[in-house]
């Protein structure tokens, strides 16, 4: 099983020197991969309807392909994952773009991770409808990989036309898609389409879900031993607890497990690494990294 961390945005005020530290220390303490969320805006949650996720417009986040770009020249071995990026407020061609530069900048160390999101505001503001984003998802991830072939495509999709075009130059591989998310939709769409999918127990109970996932896999005639499963681990609180979850995600039979730092009370990068280091020296110990 691999282990790395989360950047943890919040806490750190948007500091770009932070990016830096963060991304070293992830590289240096021998961690597998780093994961950034992902938030365009964020907004004041004082509106009809409601906004039920955990962001606000006070809290900072970077561009994962801008940020993952930074670091691909800072970087030879860390993986760069995005955990997860709102792929359907989002211009499929251009992500496709995207994807495939830091792809090829860092040499083939992007996961992609995907998600439909809950930001309503946010959509409205990137000119995409909000309530066709399962939908127009599933359209995107077939979109994606066709584009990453480097043919010339031709494509004509419920949200997305294509007439005779190539993406240049294209990425050496196709870039591996994970989906995430809390919902059991999610996990039924994943089990279709995704090459893994990214829990986050806390959010959810992502040991209870597993199970759920083996299941539609099986469904879909799907190799569950081949499928990538990831876990944030947003309900441990110290390195012990980070290392216990770890274990027993990897018994159950998951192939990743992230680091959560957030929420834990740190002031600086500093403090944050300090934690991670902590994290490492223990799953060194126990044959985790």
């Amino acid at each position: 099983m691999k282990l790395g961390i989360i950047y943890p945005q919040n806490g750190l005020g948007g500091d770009p020197a932070a990016v830096r530290e963060i991304g070293l220390a992830g590289e240096r303490l021998g961690f597998n991969h780093l994961v950034a969320y992902d938030h365009v805006l964020g907004a004041t949650h004082d509106r009809e309807p409601k906004l039920g996720g955990p962001y606000t417009e006070k809290d900072p986040f970077h561009d994962p392909f801008v940020m993952f770009g930074y670091l691909a020249a800072l970087t030879n071995r860390i993986e760069f994952v995005t955990g997860v990026l709102i792929l359907p407020q989002r211009q499929t061609a251009l992500v496709a773009r995207q994807a495939a530069d830091v792809d090829l900048l860092s040499g083939g160390r992007l996961r992609l991770g995907a998600g439909i999101g809950w930001n309503y505001v946010e959509y409205d503001a990137l000119g995409q409808d909000f309530s066709k984003r399962g939908r127009r998802v599933g359209e995107q991830v077939a979109l994606l990989r066709e584009l990453w072939t480097g043919n010339l495509v031709t494509f004509e999709g419920e949200f997305d036309t294509i007439d005779r075009a190539a993406l240049v130059p294209r990425p050496s591989r196709q870039i591996p898609i994970w989906m995430g998310g809390f919902a059991d939709v999610a996990l039924r769409r994943a089990a279709g389409i995704a090459d893994g999918f990214i829990f986050a127990d806390g959010a959810a109970d992502a040991f209870a879900q597993l199970a759920s996932l083996d299941g539609y896999l099986a469904d879909a005639g799907r190799d569950a031993s081949s499928f990538g499963k990831q876990c944030h681990m947003l309900r441990a609180k110290s390195a012990d607890d980070a290392i216990s979850t770890a274990l027993r995600w990897r018994d159950a039979g998951g192939t990743h497990a992230t680091v959560n730092s957030m929420g834990l009370g740190f002031a600086n990068a500093s403090d944050h690494v300090a934690y991670f280091e902590k994290v490492a020296n223990a799953a060194i110990r126990e044959g985790l990294l």
